[in-house]
């Protein structure tokens, strides 16, 4: 074998290597995050500590530092983290043009965020709620800017006669405050439900039940030869039969 072979070797035994540490090293951020998320929810920036997270996360202290430096670094990425899914959420403007379908599919995934990510939305809300003493500058640029950008389709919507001339902002905080609800406030509405979670079925049909409620308000004008978004088939009828 020569020389260049056995280089090449080398190269290739060392990719698993350096795959399997790649691997590793986001598990373990994983794992970090989730507890760092649980920990911030329930003690708040101030009240948590590195300490209490490496204790949920069962890892030592200084695994932990190993990944994330500061109780901050590791703050922001937990709030950073949050917000990139609701990011992502929001593609639905960017990939249909109809308010009724972009509205639909954004609703639907910020609900559903909110279900699978409790924890992460209520440090957001608690971060808001001090007055973003950690995350102010984020707020400034990027949520700033995204926000903006939403607007700007929103607008173009109204432009076009798709929905009703509303101011664009209400819109999307009132969207934000519904959705939200589910993951901030889940403890109150798992009481009201008899004290337990909402199962899928309810879930789906809280989902119906906020989305038509917003598209009807906004007057959102569906695709041609599409019937307009509504309240839940059950409920249309029932409200017949009572005609």
């Amino acid at each position: 074998m020569s020389g260049t072979d056995r280089l090449k070797g080398r190269a290739q035994a060392r990719i698993p290597d350096r795959t399997q540490k790649s691997a590793i090293r986001a598990e373990n951020e994983r794992v970090i995050l989730k507890a760092a998320e649980e920990v911030f929810a329930q003690s708040g920036f101030r009240g948590a500590t590195t300490g209490m997270i490496a204790d949920r996360a069962g890892i030592p202290k200084a695994n932990l530092h190993y990944y994330f430096p500061t109780k901050e670094v590791l703050y922001r990425r937990v709030v950073e983290h949050i917000f990139n899914i609701w990011l992502e959420a929001a593609n639905s403007f960017d990939e249909s043009d109809d308010p009724v379908e972009a509205l639909t599919s954004y609703i639907a995934k910020k609900m559903d965020i909110s279900r699978a990510h409790p924890m992460g939305s209520k440090v957001w809300a608690n971060e808001i709620l001090h007055k973003a003493p950690v995350i102010q500058d984020y707020l400034e640029t990027t949520l700033r800017e995204w926000t903006a950008s939403r607007v700007a389709v929103i607008e173009r919507w109204i432009a076009s006669g798709r929905i009703a001339p509303i101011d664009p902002q209400y819109l999307l905080y009132m969207i934000w405050a519904t959705t939200q609800h589910y993951a901030d406030f889940n403890h109150q509405i798992d009481t009201l439900n008899g004290g337990r979670p909402l199962s899928d079925a309810q879930f789906e049909e809280a989902k119906r039940t906020v989305t038509g409620i917003i598209l009807a308000g906004i007057g959102a004008v569906p695709p041609a030869g599409l019937a307009a978004a509504g309240p839940p088939r059950d409920a249309a009828a029932r409200n017949g039969a009572a005609r």
